[in-house]
């Protein structure tokens, strides 16, 4: 138990990518390897796969594993790569964290089991199943948007108490429970969720913090100099990153991060394709932004210097 932070490597910023598909919307391995090599080439800090923005809900379990497998194959060892595995049972998610770990995977990222909101004691329960398997470092996912549940602070603590718990992604959308989560769970395990914002760079500047998972990397390099500029100290220069991409979170998405004009992955996606970044469309029952859409989201982009 002692210092399970130091277990791991993650910190920065790691985009959770979009899972590139075909014109006839299949997995597409010719894409996901250009956009991999795209992020690495823009300095991310690691790559979370395979979660809410890679489109996990409309993937077969086969599909899962095939792209865990693409990954692992042209990512292990270059940079940390987490999967993320949540599932409906416990099992599921071990059987997902054990391919990928064979495929070269660093961690895998967890939610609460979705629709069905579990109680705390079935929560804690959940975790502790998945962490006694001793497969990967686990990332919790505090994703009320997505899962219903807002898990408090208290439950956070007892299951980053876990063995195999080493971080915590906390996207809970009340700023006062991420700081209470933040003081709390510091010491314990690796916290990420901070926003680019001025409440961000005074807690990360102030108290420490590890870093942010979400994004999709469609802003390139200014997503990780935002903490390259400040672990050199340059507050300025990271205030300027971060703007940029507080401006996407602002235009593109309400504040409990559901997409203005489309499904947080459509949106994305139509961000990389006004790029020149081939990534596909969506997968049913999501469906593409809209011609509307895509012009607020060129119109952004335009903003922040990237078209």
């Amino acid at each position: 138990m002692a210092d399970k932070r130091s277990r791991v490597n993650w910190r920065g910023y790691l985009p959770a990518i979009v899972t590139p598909f075909s014109d006839d919307g299949a997995l597409d391995p010719q894409r996901l390897g250009a956009y991999l090599e795209w992020l690495l080439a823009e300095g991310m800090h690691g790559l979370v796969i395979g979660g809410t923005t890679g489109e996990w809900t409309s993937l077969s379990p086969a599909e899962r594993r095939d792209l865990f497998s693409l990954v692992g194959a042209q990512m292990k060892g270059r940079l940390p790569i987490i999967a993320g595995c949540t599932s409906f049972t416990p099992q599921d998610s071990i059987d997902l964290a054990r391919h990928a770990r064979d495929c070269g995977f660093d961690g895998i990222l967890l939610t609460p089991p979705p629709y069905v909101r579990p109680s705390e004691e079935e929560l804690f329960r959940f975790y502790k199943t998945v962490s006694d398997a001793n497969v990967l470092p686990i990332c919790v996912y505090n994703w009320p948007p997505g899962t219903g549940i807002d898990m408090p602070p208290e439950l956070l603590a007892r299951i980053a108490g876990l063995d195999g718990v080493v971080a915590l992604k906390q996207s809970t959308g009340r700023l006062d429970l991420f700081v209470k989560t933040f003081f709390m769970l510091r010491e314990t395990v690796r916290i990420f969720g901070f926003a680019m914002d001025e409440h961000g760079l005074t807690l990360l500047n102030g108290a420490g913090g590890d870093g942010t998972m979400g994004a999709g990397g469609v802003l390139g390099r200014d997503q990780p100099d935002f903490y390259n500029h400040l672990w050199a100290g340059n507050l300025d220069a990271a205030r300027a990153c971060g703007a940029k991409d507080r401006m996407i979170l602002d235009q593109w998405y309400t504040p409990d991060l559901v997409g203005r004009f489309g499904s947080g992955p459509a949106v994305l996606k139509a961000a990389f394709a006004a790029l020149g970044m081939p990534v596909g469309g969506v997968r049913a029952p999501l469906i593409d932004v809209d011609a509307h859409g895509r012009a607020q989201v060129e119109a952004t982009l335009r903003q922040a210097g990237k078209l």
